[in-house]
């Protein structure tokens, strides 16, 4: 799938969550999703796979911790 479709697939998913809805429509096909948390992941699929076409390199985020005793 080429990146035009996918932000245009990413756009009817992110529509259809923030209006409520969990089935979306592209292409002629209707996908129904059985949660948010299905949609949030589908969304989250997207978007890697879009970074990944854009940069060649999926996008990663690092997460650390930092203490100190105020030395």
């Amino acid at each position: 799938m080429d990146r035009e479709r996918m932000r245009a697939l990413l756009a009817a998913l992110q529509e259809a969550r923030y209006a409520g809805v969990r089935s979306v429509s592209y292409d002629g096909k209707s996908i129904n999703y059985g949660s948010d948390a299905e949609l949030a992941n589908a969304i989250s699929d997207l978007e890697t796979r879009i970074a990944t076409t854009t940069s060649g390199a999926p996008r990663r985020r690092r997460w650390g911790t930092v203490a100190s005793k105020g030395l």
